[in-house]
């Protein structure tokens, strides 16, 4: 593919050791001719690929000493031409090379469109680009083991295999069609059946995965939940470590939601302490009650915690609005004497710090999973999931008419769901899709 040049700076602009300017297109060796004075006998024109050359690097007012390689097509990582400038960190040293760049005839580059172009080429697929920005924008280990997955072209794969088989029970079909005379039929569509009824499996278990792998990717959220004073704010400060939220044994101290985060065996945790829920005539702590109440309803898992000294009504109460969600159970204060009266699933003391460790396992257990391999490959992304559900959708109204329609009629769904497995590797994707999301990348990949 032949395009123009375009050029970035594809580190992150501020004081540094270095710094990165690429160019990629068909000609960027040209670019590089007129700004580029190597040390030694070797002409620009005549660089080797893959091999670094040190020299000048010439810009409008100032030089520069630094380095530059040479990819060469199809072997980099657009698939074109790419050229690369290392030079020293400086902001000022970096926007003057770009602007040289630019002034010998190369164009700015826009949004991902490195990683457009590489698309485009056939270096990587939707998927792998996708994979590609949820590593840079991961912010956990397990967050870039998913982003991994998808930019090791795993879950392509996997697609391009189960595309394959439809394309063989169409080809199947299709025969059948031909020569109609063979009576060829019912052996097709007993293979059809079998072969429609493994990959409707496949399907089915990729979209098992996709809860735990939001989870994975994306972090959980872990609300706190509870009347006032019965110590979450201390329990959210016991499980961060160090006082994020404000404690105090006046009721009512928290108005607002209190957000804190934590790594539990490599996956994100976002808690968000609540107010206590409870009638108020102070319109301020009112609406911290309402936020309380909308943090209920988003969260994957709730804390819903009982001072132990104090088990009443409204706690019943509170436990009734938890119905239908994933809550653990926290009993608090256990530092102080006396019985436990309500149901639990753990006993903590906030105050001295006791069993915090065991809550977050258990927080850990009931969202991820107990025995979970975070390591394992998941359905991250919800364009995938939505594409799978269409997949699948299809190939169960394919099965339910496989003995009541003709071949022709059959071929329809079976074709609906290759398109729409299609859509995960880009072999079918709109260009609105491409475009919204190598539109998530930053300009210098």
């Amino acid at each position: 593919m032949t395009n123009e040049n375009i050029v970035a700076i594809s580190t992150s602009l501020g004081a540094s050791g270095v710094a990165v300017i690429r160019i990629s297109g068909s000609t960027p060796l040209s670019v590089a001719e007129k700004m580029f004075k190597p040390v030694g006998k070797t002409k620009v024109c005549d660089f080797i690929p893959n091999v670094m050359y040190v020299g000048e690097i010439t810009c409008d007012g100032f030089t520069d000493f630094g380095m530059c390689v040479y990819f060469k097509a199809p072997k980099s990582f657009t698939g074109e031409d790419t050229v690369e400038f290392h030079c020293h960190g400086g902001i000022a040293i970096t926007k003057g090379v770009l602007k040289k760049a630019l002034s010998c005839g190369a164009r700015l580059a826009t949004n991902g469109e490195f990683t457009k172009r590489a698309f485009m080429n056939g270096k990587l697929s939707l998927s792998g680009a996708e994979g590609l920005i949820d590593m840079i924008n991961a912010e956990s280990e397990s967050g870039v083991k998913a982003g991994y997955y998808l930019y090791r072209e795993k879950l392509t794969a996997e697609i391009t295999a189960l595309q394959d088989r439809l394309t063989d029970v169409l080809s199947e079909i299709d025969a059948d069609m031909d020569f109609p005379e063979e009576d060829l039929q019912v052996k097709s569509t007993e293979k059809a059946r079998v072969e429609l009824t493994a990959v409707k499996g496949k399907i089915e278990k990729l979209l098992s995965t996709f809860h735990t792998g939001r989870q994975i990717k994306n972090g959980v959220k872990v609300g706190i939940i509870g009347k006032p004073n019965t110590g979450k704010s201390s329990l959210l400060n016991a499980m961060l470590n160090y006082d994020k939220a404000i404690v105090s044994s006046v009721a009512g101290t928290t108005r607002d939601v209190v957000e804190g985060e934590i790594n539990i065996n490599g996956v994100k945790f976002y808690f968000s302490d609540t107010a206590g829920i409870r009638e108020s005539d102070d319109d301020i702590e009112a609406l911290g009650v309402g936020l309380s109440k909308k943090i209920l309803n988003e969260s994957d898992l709730l804390l819903f915690v009982i001072d132990k000294t104090n088990v009443d009504k409204t706690d019943e109460e509170i436990e009734s609005l938890t119905a239908g969600k994933r809550v653990l159970t926290v009993i608090n204060k256990t530092d102080i004497e006396g019985d436990i009266s309500h149901r639990y699933d753990v006993a903590v003391s906030a105050k001295n710090k006791t069993n915090v460790e065991q809550l977050k396992s258990m927080i850990y257990d009931y969202t991820v999973g107990s025995g979970m391999d975070v390591n394992g490959d998941f359905l991250c992304e919800e364009r995938h999931f939505f594409a799978l559900k269409r997949a699948n959708e299809s190939l169960t109204e394919a099965l339910r008419n496989i003995d009541l329609v003709t071949l022709d009629l059959l071929s329809i769904d079976v074709l609906d769901s290759w398109s729409a497995l299609g859509e995960i590797s880009g072999k079918t994707a709109t260009e609105e899709v491409i475009n919204n999301i190598f539109a998530k990348f930053c300009v210098g990949k």
